[in-house]
């Protein structure tokens, strides 16, 4: 690559990173959206409102029009007129559809999950073990963003949505599980009950998992005849519980297990509703490092099912909106009951692999071998030094000098094949007044049949450099997945699984889009150190016989300057294991040039064997040095005709 071509490239990039930073919405027109949403919403709620007294007077009818009144612009309606709007919207719920709102807890030394009596739902989540990064109890969702019921039809065709109507409490036994019915009465008497009804019956033992069985008791003469399944919608939105907004909503979406096949998930960076078109096991709300599930013991149907992930990024209270719309077979009988457990925890591998429902699978580990690397080497050797209960710094040292220790014969490897060619240099040299520069095809056989002559072939210090690639890769994915790191300090860096921060600049044009509003010092190290381990390899492990590969050089002091704006914002845990990585990395090279490697002894054995007899050139090797002969002489018929 010469120096043209590097150019290119520097332009384009700039090119690029001009043109993101012009079309991206500045501040200003960030908040004149927010406004115009809030007075769409407005504008919204007054429709909803004006809807509402126009639907109330039509269905009170002519009669009870009278008993419609006003006071100081307010619509009041006569308790008869109430009665009969409710009877005409909630058929035989209607008894159901005006109560107070009352909450109930379910708690153990993990979770506190509180239980509405509207809708009688789950309301809200405590993860009682975390908090969040501004050290506030952290909240999974709340009453006010969240929302769950069944929707179903009635005999009488009137649309039921369980979430606008109050439950009825039925405590349970509180032994080691703690259990909480919610029962919505349907054709209710005097006291509010009868023997037609739907529950919600919750029970909480020791660990993330909350159960809850949908029992419909008595319906088979209420719901519509026709109905075969209810409809369950479940959404939320996700509140903002770390410190980066961009890595949360980079690692947050939705996925869903079908029922013969693995996990699948939205994209994180789109926004869209996808269809399930199997009968589905689990339904996943994933946030960077916590996630809640529901799960069906048997499956959940697909017959109008779907799952929706939004990106909040108008707000910066919330990450994403989740919404799910499933569906629950129902086939008329008096008494039938539908299994199902909701997981609210955290994204810890080894706690959702416990309940073998490949709920791990939300952890991003990496695609094909980069996942397997993580999933049976990084993770449990990670897991082995976090049983010494050491500081994570100190873990990750450990993991560092452990991986460079299994690596350390792919670096010997690597030097040794280099040195090879670099104490061929005077060989080389030699070559090359042999060659002008119109022959520099004949110039390359002639290098390439020296090595072959010599033992040493080219490849043998890049193969082994791409051995140790899956670990790096691995690692990449790795640090910023691990709740292990989450809120673990070291040193200036607060939380090892986030950026660390020693200047918060704010907002500059341009510096923001490219580089952010801080400076990760962690981030600064590895760049630099990746930059001295560079020079130092280029100068340790030079190939004399590559000169037209100079213009890489420039190529690789580059690339470690690009990626600094990317590591600015990622874990600073994954900084610093390659900053320690490049440190090690220095002392292993020195280690091997001081006392492992003597280049004069390794010049002269590499003589001794030019003197045995040569093996003949296999078929490959024959057939590869015949295409070059043919196109060196194409290129030499070339230029001779371009002479004439």
């Amino acid at each position: 690559m010469d120096k043209n071509s590097i150019t290119g490239i520097v332009v384009i990039c700039a090119l690029m990173f001009a043109w993101m930073w012009y079309s991206a919405p500045s501040k200003q027109e960030v908040a004149k959206k927010r406004v115009q949403d809030s007075l769409v919403l407005v504008e919204a709620q007054k429709a909803a409102k004006d809807t509402v007294s126009r639907q109330l007077s039509v269905d009170s009818g002519n009669t009870n029009a009278k008993q419609l009144t006003t006071n100081n612009g307010q619509l009041t309606i006569s308790d008869s007129s109430r009665t009969a709007i409710l009877n005409n919207k909630y058929d035989v719920f209607a008894s159901a559809a005006s109560d107070s709102n009352a909450f109930f807890i379910l708690e153990n030394e993990k979770i506190k999950a509180t239980i509405s009596k509207k809708g009688g739902r789950i309301c809200s989540v405590q993860l009682k073990e975390y908090v969040t990064y501004d050290s506030l109890p952290l909240i999974l969702f709340d009453n006010d963003s969240s929302s769950f019921g069944l929707l179903f039809d009635t005999e009488n065709n009137r649309t039921i949505n369980t979430s606008e109507l109050y439950f009825q409490p039925i405590e349970g036994k509180k032994d080691t599980v703690q259990r909480l019915a919610m029962r919505l009465y349907a054709n209710a008497d005097s006291k509010g009950e009868s023997n037609q009804y739907i529950e919600y019956e919750y029970s909480l033992g020791k660990d993330y998992m909350l159960g809850c069985k949908l029992n419909f008791v008595g319906l088979e003469k209420v719901v519509a005849n026709n109905l075969n399944e209810f409809n369950l919608n479940w959404a939320m939105k996700t509140p903002t519980q770390e410190k980066s907004l961009k890595n949360q909503r980079d690692n947050s979406t939705v996925y869903f297990k079908y029922m013969e096949e693995e996990p699948d998930y939205i994209s994180e960076m789109s926004d869209e509703t996808k269809t399930l078109d199997a009968k589905t096991k689990w339904v996943a709300f994933k946030q960077q490092f916590f996630t809640s599930v529901i799960i069906a013991d048997n499956f959940f149907d697909k017959t109008g099912a779907d799952v929706t992930s939004n990106n909040e990024k108008s707000s910066a209270n919330y990450i994403k909106s989740y919404a799910s719309n499933l569906t629950i077979p129902y086939s008329h009988k008096e008494k039938e009951t539908f299994g199902m457990k909701f997981y609210f925890g955290p994204n810890h591998f080894q706690t959702l692999k416990s309940y073998d429902l490949n709920l791990e699978k939300q952890i991003a580990l990496g695609w094909g071998i980069f996942g397997w690397v993580n999933k049976f080497l990084v993770i449990p050797v990670f897991n082995f030094l976090d049983s010494f209960n050491l500081n994570y710094a100190i873990i990750i040292l450990c993991l560092t000098l452990i991986f460079k220790t299994l690596l350390f014969p792919v670096a010997w490897k690597t030097y040794i094949s280099s040195a090879k060619m670099r104490v061929l240099k005077p060989e080389i040299d030699e070559l090359g007044k042999k060659f002008s520069k119109e022959d520099a095809m004949k110039k390359q056989q002639a290098t390439m049949a020296l090595y072959k002559k010599a033992g040493v072939s080219p490849l043998a210090g890049c193969i082994p450099a791409l051995l140790q690639m899956p670990i790096l890769i691995a690692l990449f994915r790795f640090f910023p997945a691990s709740i292990e790191l989450r809120q673990q300090g070291f040193w200036w860096a607060t939380d090892l699984s986030t950026y660390d921060s020693v200047w918060d600049f704010g907002y500059i044009p341009v510096i923001d889009f490219i580089y952010g509003d801080h400076v990760s010092v962690w981030a600064l190290l590895c760049t630099i150190t990746t930059l001295i381990y560079t020079h130092m390899n280029s100068q340790l492990m030079s190939n004399p016989g590559q000169q037209q590969m100079a213009g890489m050089k420039y190529m690789m002091y580059i690339m470690p300057v690009m990626f600094l704006p990317f590591l600015n914002s990622f874990s600073a845990g994954l900084s610093y294991y390659y900053t320690l990585a490049n440190i090690i990395s220095f002392g292993q090279m020195y280690v091997i040039r001081k006392f492992m490697v003597d280049e004069k002894k390794l010049h002269a054995k590499i003589a001794e064997h030019m003197k045995k007899p040569q093996k003949p050139a296999s078929s490959f090797q024959q057939k590869l040095q015949k295409r070059l002969e043919d196109v060196q002489k194409n290129r030499n018929g070339s230029q001779q005709k371009k002479i004439k």
